[in-house]
């Protein structure tokens, strides 16, 4: 009997020797597809990253090198290029007006969050003599601040002779931002929207040329860039508790911007609206609205400076727009 038993157990023995092989290579087989997703991650990941602006202008028309490696580029892209690097070389020849002339330049970007102000002062600048051009960018008002006149402590940024001073976001925190989010009174927004167009009355009066830009972009396209700033590293310096509360405030600060253009449109200071949902097209009609108003030297045509009218917005139309469907908001643009 023991014998039986031994002869019967031998087949089990073998059974449980060729299971073996089986699992290590289902394990192996589990550990190179563990590889080629992880491979695949990472090429995922290297599809994302952009080329630098201006390089594939830049070297679209270079020879084929050892070391060099040939990059698939939309038609969009080259064209956006080569278009904001012709506008870039008039802003320069602009620049050397204002300061030949002791010209005062004064532009004010708003918007709501993450519609491209930031983008467009960037590209407005970046080869601009610094010397003659500044960013202004505050931060919130310090407890001596809050004492002054509201105006104080933009007036001191103003721009001198041959001076161009671009403000992302101004004075005008206290017509949108400040109201919705509660940090200032409704007496002293309504008391800012009366006294505001007197300011830039005095303002245009004295020889400043004054640009108003609001950009505009619709919810769907915001609530896409919050998202894209959570998740590029290089633009986690952009966010802020402030930005999530603007979807669920959006209606709230539609209605603000229906006021603040009611109150402060006017001809000697009207506001341009920038349609921002394509950022490169707010850029470069942005910069040929600047352009266009300027005489220097050596300047394009005026064809080459027309702007797009589903980009540029006059106020006034913005207001009638804003009247036609401020009780339907999900149709308007921004």
């Amino acid at each position: 009997m023991a014998k039986e038993n031994n002869k019967k157990s031998k087949p089990k023995n073998k059974k449980s020797k060729k299971s073996q092989p089986a699992l290590t290579k289902s394990k192996n087989a589990s550990k190179a597809k563990g590889k080629v997703d992880s491979k695949d991650k990472r090429k995922k990941e290297k599809l994302k990253k952009k080329l630098s602006e201006h390089t594939a202008f830049k070297n679209k028309d270079k020879p084929k090198k050892k070391g060099r490696h040939a990059v698939w580029v939309k038609k969009f892209t080259l064209e956006y290029e080569d278009e904001l690097h012709k506008l870039q070389i008039e802003l320069l020849k602009m620049q050397k007006h204002v300061q030949n002339e002791g010209l005062r330049i004064m532009a004010l970007f708003e918007g709501r969050d993450a519609a491209g102000k930031g983008g467009t002062i960037k590209r407005i600048t970046e080869h601009l003599n610094p010397r003659g051009s500044r960013v202004v960018a505050l931060v919130a008002p310090s407890d001596k601040e809050r004492t002054q006149w509201y105006f104080q402590r933009y007036i001191y940024h103003f721009p001198s002779a041959g001076e161009i001073v671009l403000f992302d976001r101004s004075w005008y925190n206290r017509a949108m931002v400040e109201p919705v989010m509660g940090f200032c009174t409704d007496e002293q927004n309504k008391r800012f929207l009366k006294d505001v167009p007197f300011l830039e009355e005095m303002i245009v009066k004295d020889g400043i040329i004054l640009f108003k830009f609001f950009f505009s972009v619709s919810k769907d396209m915001q609530l896409a860039r919050f998202d894209s700033r959570e998740t590029d590293p290089l633009k986690h310096f952009k966010i802020s508790p402030v930005d999530r509360m603007a979807q669920d405030l959006w209606d709230d600060y539609t209605v603000r911007k229906f006021q603040m253009l009611n109150e402060t449109n006017r001809t000697l200071a009207p506001w341009t609206i920038i349609r921002s949902d394509n950022k490169k097209l707010a850029r470069l009609n942005c910069i040929k609205t600047i352009l266009s108003k300027i005489d220097y030297e050596d300047k394009i045509s005026k064809k080459e400076l027309r702007v797009d009218p589903n980009i540029v917005v006059s106020g006034i139309d913005e207001i009638r727009h804003l009247e036609k469907y401020l009780l339907k908001p999900t149709e308007l643009p921004g």
